[in-house]
């Protein structure tokens, strides 16, 4: 008699954490990042092309971040709508036409306006390329996913100023938005045939809520308005916008209670995983722009480097941020986003601590040690943080928190420039930074990396208070 064959079992499958969507994805956010830090280092090119005010020039980052920070959650929502594959195409199709109207535009206010176009497209690539991850990876992947997506986020940051500074000396300003249009067509092919198809629309949908788009909207440009003009002055301008932001949010909460299908239900908050990733990540980005702000004063005007010096100096962070991201989404697979979160955030503390002690006499390595040392556990938190409030989502929330997630963020770095920029001011006690001696810069930075350090060891208070992961969902 003959044994009956046995069929060999199929191995469970394994999805891939490289593979193209994921590829797509990576390279949307670098897109992204680096289209947001490349135009700074054109600023002093662009008056002297164009024979204008550093006002003025200073519109070539303000709008694109403006569009990005003001229009996120909106983005985010309208992909959980109409579908995101078929979002996420068009903000890359837009991001890279507009990209090519940035170089092409003969006229300073028509390069304004594209790059407000692109700060559109690159706030669909931001927020979409998180609320993919849950489509494109195994579950008990998603730290690795998202930390990934931190790493190339980190690296476009630190390419805009070394390649931006290349590209302008080599080619002309029009180069550093000109080279973004090869790529960005890459990504569009490849997010067109790679990313998992939209499911079928439902005869009866809800609608975007257009009301609550246009209050969040305004109000939130009048926020980022208050924090960034006035070069660090906080002058009546300043306070009107922020008064008319705290009117907007009133109107805003008013308005989502009152509409069938809210662009946010307002109930979400209650969910301590979410409420407290939101705020952590606001707080911490905030800490984050002060190596930003007050960096470069310090390492001038106290330690005395110039400016490429400087420029390297300042690299460290992004370099460090990306070589831990990978590695630290890892360990929030295997140990858990609150173990990770937390290491992170001491690590943010320790770092921001040395950085409010350590005195001039200990030159590069006194700053750069404990910035690294910062940027490494903001790294590690913010892939772990963003792993806890994505993981497990319905589908058709993954936008709108993706882009609230994004927007916490921005919101923190935005505030950061007024409010650590200032207390620094505030610091030196001199009305004239520029002027003031080494040690009264040396003052004016132990007084804002103190405050740093009060801000994330409130963070870090949040966290441990906090439920352990999956309690919001």
């Amino acid at each position: 008699m003959n044994a009956t064959p046995i069929t060999p079992v199929a191995p469970v499958t394994r999805v891939r954490l490289i593979n193209p969507a994921l590829v797509a994805l990576s390279l949307s956010m670098l897109l992204a990042s680096f289209g947001t830090s490349v135009a700074n280092v054109s600023l002093p090119t662009l008056a002297k092309v164009f024979e204008a005010s550093f006002q003025q020039v200073q519109w070539v980052v303000l709008a694109y971040l403006l569009s990005i920070t003001t229009l996120i959650v909106s983005v985010g929502r309208l992909g959980d709508i109409i579908g995101r594959r078929r979002l996420m195409v068009a903000g890359l199709a837009l991001f890279t036409f507009s990209s090519l109207l940035c170089g092409l535009s003969p006229t300073l206010w028509l390069v304004i306006a594209a790059r407000a176009v692109q700060g559109l497209g690159a706030a669909v690539m931001m927020a979409l390329s998180i609320a993919f991850v849950g489509q494109t990876v195994a579950n008990d992947m998603t730290g690795r996913a998202i930390g990934l997506l931190g790493t190339m986020s980190a690296i476009g940051t630190a390419l805009g100023p070394s390649l931006g500074g290349f590209l302008i000396a080599g080619f002309g300003w029009q180069a550093i938005f000109l080279v973004s249009v090869p790529f960005g067509l890459a990504t569009l092919c490849l997010a067109y045939r790679a990313l998992p198809t939209d499911p079928a629309r439902p005869t009866h949908r809800p609608g975007l809520d257009l009301i609550g788009t246009a209050l969040l909207a305004l109000t939130l440009a009048a926020y980022a308005l208050a924090m960034t003009l006035g070069r660090g002055q906080f002058g009546l301008l300043n306070a009107v916008l922020l008064l008319s932001a705290l009117a907007g949010l009133a109107a805003f909460t008013l308005a989502e209670t009152k509409v069938a299908a809210p662009l946010i239900r307002l109930s979400i908050f209650r969910q301590p995983t979410l409420s407290t990733g939101l705020a952590t990540s606001l707080l911490v980005s905030t800490v984050v722009m002060a190596t930003l702000v007050v960096g470069p004063f310090y390492l001038t005007g106290a330690l005395g480097l110039g400016a490429t010096a400087v420029g390297a100096i300042l690299s460290v962070g992004p370099v460090v941020s990306a070589l831990v991201g990978v590695p630290a989404g890892r360990l929030t697979d295997r140990f858990g986003t609150k173990a990770i979160a937390t290491v992170g955030l001491a690590a943010m503390t320790a770092g921001a601590l040395a950085l409010s002690l350590t005195p001039a006499a200990f030159g590069i390595p006194g700053y750069v040690v404990p910035l690294a040392l910062l940027t490494a556990g903001y790294s590690a938190f913010q892939t772990a943080n963003n792993t806890s409030v994505m993981k497990d989502l319905k589908p058709d929330q993954r936008g709108v928190i993706s882009g609230m997630l994004n927007l916490s963020r921005n919101l923190g770095l935005v505030t950061g420039v007024s409010v650590m920029g200032a207390v620094f001011a505030f610091g030196t006690g001199v009305s004239d930074i520029a002027a003031a001696a080494p040690a009264a810069v040396t003052a004016g930075m132990h007084l804002a990396f103190t405050l740093a350090t009060v801000v994330i060891a409130t963070a870090l208070t949040l966290v441990l208070r906090s439920k352990t992961e999956g309690s919001a969902t």
